[in-house]
């Protein structure tokens, strides 16, 4: 009888322990998370003038914290990494990218592109490895001569994000001009966004087309198609998408009164690099890009000027509503809310099923031509 007593009171105090050490695990984690949520809970990135990169939570509505951001702002692209924690910032006049723990500020990557005689710029290209481990950008240097800038030819650069601080590229391939949002596939390979969309492999250059727009084979009676890569998103659903315009001549090439005007999109799948690329819906206004509801592949959500659905089983707009002013970019988290962004100092929030505005976020400045971007922090 004593035995079992003493058992059982070892056994309570033994549980007693436990539950003292995971709360003090919770503590600590909370604590190393500066009271954010882990477990999957979204955060909303995007930067504004003069240079500071905001965490937005998506379920309050609020700003966590605002990083300031080294150098002079650059396009606003953003990049977080698969687990959330940080957050890639192009910055500099789109020449240094430096990576932020959003749960404190603090920086823990940088890389000064600009190296050995070279002027180097990225424009929105930031990327990065599905674990974490590798950085991409795509250079496009030139070199200041006596009495000539020298034009060089552009490539895709590769970090090691372990590298820290003053990180230098460890391999480099050379890539096509015009290359802007890009975007890694669970293969490894790198989805290039330009004249046509390519993949390269970071590992040895190998480059293949995913998507033929610029040098499509359709005939005259379309016109090659007018892509439009400014903003990176599809984070939400696992894709990236990227819209277009064309025109097709139902009478003779050129002739206005006949033809059809259209929007269109290359969208491709991640996880498969399944590709999708079709017209969508008649090109009636301007949208800066889209974004595919996560509830139904069919539902694509513009903004520009309008708030616009779109239904590709019916190749039709479903919904419009006007904007309070220009917005530039747009996304979607998980639960299926609209943030439209870009332009000037606030997000505005949308309800998808309605399109009607169910909120806003007022930044300290414009984000011009930000990203907003989605991270799952683990």
């Amino acid at each position: 009888m004593k035995f079992s007593k003493m058992f059982k009171a070892a056994a309570l105090l033994g549980a007693a322990g436990s539950v003292a050490l995971l709360s003090g695990c919770a503590m600590n984690q909370s604590s190393a998370l500066n009271g954010m949520k882990a477990g999957g809970h979204e955060y909303l990135l995007t930067v504004t003038r003069p240079n500071q990169l905001h965490v937005i939570d998506t379920e309050t509505k609020q700003v966590l914290r605002s990083c300031d951001v080294p150098g002079t702002f650059g396009t606003g692209a953003v990049q977080p990494s698969p687990d959330g924690r940080t957050a890639y910032v192009l910055t500099n006049g789109a020449e240094d990218v430096y990576g932020f723990d959003i749960t404190n500020c603090e920086i823990t990557f940088s890389a000064k592109q600009s190296q050995n005689g070279e002027k180097v710029k990225t424009f929105i290209s930031l990327a990065i490895s599905g674990d974490g481990k590798e950085l991409y950008t795509v250079q496009n240097p030139t070199r200041k001569l006596n009495d000539r800038y020298e034009v060089l030819a552009p490539r895709l650069a590769v970090f090691n994000t372990e590298d820290g601080m003053d990180a230098k590229s460890v391999r480099t391939f050379p890539v096509d001009r015009r290359i802007t949002k890009i975007m890694t596939m669970e293969n490894g390979e790198v989805i290039l966004g330009g004249a046509d969309i390519k993949a390269i492999n970071p590992e040895n250059g190998e480059t293949r087309v995913l998507s033929a727009l610029q040098s499509w084979a359709r005939g005259a009676d379309w016109i090659p198609p007018d892509a439009f890569a400014m903003f990176t998103q599809g984070e939400h659903v696992g894709e990236y998408i990227m819209p277009y315009f064309t025109i097709k001549w139902n009478g003779a090439p050129g002739d206005m009164e006949q033809a059809e005007f259209w929007w269109g999109m290359s969208r491709i799948d991640i996880a498969t690099g399944e590709v999708d690329e079709r017209e969508t819906v008649p090109f009636e206004f301007i949208v800066f890009n889209w974004i595919t509801d996560p509830a139904d592949s069919n539902i694509l959500y513009g903004a520009f000027n309008q708030l616009s659905k779109h239904d590709l089983s019916q190749n039709k707009t479903v919904a419009i509503t006007d904007l309070d002013h220009t917005f530039y970019s747009i996304n979607m988290d998980r639960d299926r809310t609209i943030y439209i962004g870009g332009t000037s100092s606030d997000i505005s929030i949308h309800n998808p099923d309605t399109l009607e505005k169910i909120g806003s976020i007022q930044l300290s400045g414009d984000m011009s031509t930000s990203d907003l971007r989605i991270a799952r922090l683990l």
